[in-house]
């Protein structure tokens, strides 16, 4: 049976009305899809997108709300600030710290929404993502207010000062000290304005200067010699004096039985007159001095013969009066407890016959000493320093009382005439081995009871840890026996030397 036209016109609608559904559908779906991508992308666009950052805190995929709570939070961690082992935690805002919040937050804004949004749409359906960005942090530190408390709170609780060695009684040593530790303000401010500026790294340590071990003071010395001449069980007088020759400072010390003396006590000066009797030869000799003049001081100095110092003051100063020479020259030097009245020979006789001064005058304390030739440990210690002082920068009474009669190049060559006397006993036995020494001893046996009763040592001491004038006298009105005078001197030269050194013990 033939189909009608009207029967394939039928057919033919069918046909195309399901194409048009079916491309109707589709395009229905593309729409529901784009409308669903694009209420997708406006959820993601009101976020931030991935690998946004502010303040250095990651926001990606968070709200303004959400963002701003994450870094406030970030910051508000307390810093720890660490001072050696102890540990304190500080909030922020107590150090001064406080953010721009609103700053941040309206340029992270604004840069969420710089991008049009059909262009960054189309860019989404293609799975293309925008660009990471980064929010710089903005906020303010009160440096005043972070400096007060590390002042207030952290410096004046936690640091500590330094502790002095102390001596070690019954000993010739001292007690290290602890060096002590202060906060360094300005490089902690700048550490701590870093953490506070960090969301990480909160952490710490703060900036310390650490101390240097304090020297004992002299009082402290005094003491530690006082406890050395009661461990040596010496119950004669002893009197000490200590010059730094870099400051000047000094300490004087007389002693006796557990007692503190007034200093400036006569003694017997012996061969240590030698050094005054030196000084007044090359203060009157024009330089250069002669051979002979060169010999008969080193035998006097480096071999303490007392013919030689005869000959010395004969050739150099007079025949029969050098003596009054020397005694004159230490008056113009300001030494009024210091002379020499008569030659050393056996039998010679005294110039003067009795000379007074401010030491042999005192009534409190008696050493009996010899009329021929006295001192204080304090003249001689002064007259060593002058002869220093000469020698290393033309200073000094030497130069001031004498001008042009004696100079530095004549003082440099009595210290070097000093360190040749090598004797190893007294003041050098308490050094250790290659210290440098330029010294004069003296002692005596007393011609009336054939004893020993005064033993004296001046020098001039050269250590790592400074220079100074040590000089010891002791009397005993019994006699006084070597080896237990010897180790009294040892013992307080070692003494002061570790005062000097202390890490040298």
């Amino acid at each position: 049976m033939a189909c009608t036209e009207t029967d394939l016109m039928m057919k033919r609608v069918g046909h195309f009305s399901i194409f048009r559904w079916l491309s109707l559908a589709f395009i229905l779906a593309a729409l529901v899809l784009t409308v669903f991508q694009l209420v997708v992308f406006s959820r993601l666009r009101s976020s931030f997108s991935t690998g946004t950052s502010i303040a250095g805190v990651d926001v990606t995929g968070l709200s303004m709300e959400q963002a701003a709570s994450r870094v406030t939070q970030a910051y508000s961690i307390p810093v720890e600030l660490r001072y050696n082992n102890s540990v304190i935690q500080v909030k922020p805002g107590t150090l001064g710290f406080s953010l721009d919040m609103t700053a941040m937050m309206t340029a992270a804004d604004q840069l969420r929404s710089a991008e049009p949004f059909w262009p960054s749409f189309i860019a989404y359906l293609f799975n293309q993502q925008p660009s990471a960005s980064e929010i710089p942090l903005r906020a303010e530190i009160d440096d005043k207010q972070l400096r007060a408390y590390l002042v207030n709170e952290i410096a004046s609780r936690y640091d500590e000062e330094p502790a002095a060695y102390l001596p070690v009684p019954g000993s010739v040593t001292f007690e290290a000290g602890t060096p002590g530790k202060k906060l360094d303000v300005d490089r902690s401010a700048l550490l701590v304005s870093n953490a506070l500026r960090s969301p990480a790294a909160r952490i710490v340590n703060l900036a310390l200067i650490t101390g240097k071990l304090n020297r004992p003071s002299m009082d402290n010395l005094r003491i530690l010699l006082q406890q050395i001449v009661d461990v040596n069980n010496f119950d004669g007088v002893v009197e000490l004096y200590l010059q730094d020759l870099k400051n000047g400072s000094e300490m004087q010390m007389a002693y006796q039985n557990g007692e503190s003396l007034t200093p400036g006590i006569a003694f017997s000066a012996d061969s240590t007159i030698k050094i005054a009797v030196m000084v007044t030869a090359y203060q009157e000799v024009a330089e250069p001095a002669s051979t002979k003049v060169v010999q008969l001081l080193q035998s006097m100095i480096a071999m303490s013969d007392n013919t030689s110092t005869d000959n010395l003051m004969r050739e150099v100063l007079s025949p029969t009066l050098g003596p009054l020479t020397v005694t004159s020259t230490m008056r113009k030097l300001g030494l009024q407890s210091t002379f020499l009245d008569g030659m050393f020979y056996i039998g010679a006789p005294l110039l003067t016959g009795n000379i007074v001064t401010p030491a042999n005058s005192r009534r409190d304390v008696f050493t009996d000493p010899d009329p021929y030739n006295q001192t204080t440990p304090t003249e001689m210690g002064l007259l060593l320093a002058d002869i220093y002082q000469c020698a290393q920068n033309d200073g000094g009474s030497l130069v001031a009382v004498f001008p042009g009669e004696i100079t530095p190049a004549e003082c440099r060559s009595m210290i070097s005439l000093l360190t040749q006397n090598r004797i190893g006993v007294l003041i050098e036995a308490g050094l250790p081995d290659g210290t440098q020494i330029g010294h004069k001893h003296g002692w005596a046996i007393d011609a009336m009871d054939g004893v020993m009763h005064t033993v004296g040592d001046a020098g001039l001491v050269y250590t790592p840890g400074g220079n100074y004038v040590l000089v010891i006298f002791i009397y005993d009105q019994n006699q006084i026996v070597w080896d237990n005078a010897n180790q009294l001197f040892a013992d307080l030269s070692r003494a002061v030397y570790n005062y000097y050194n202390l890490t040298a013990e």
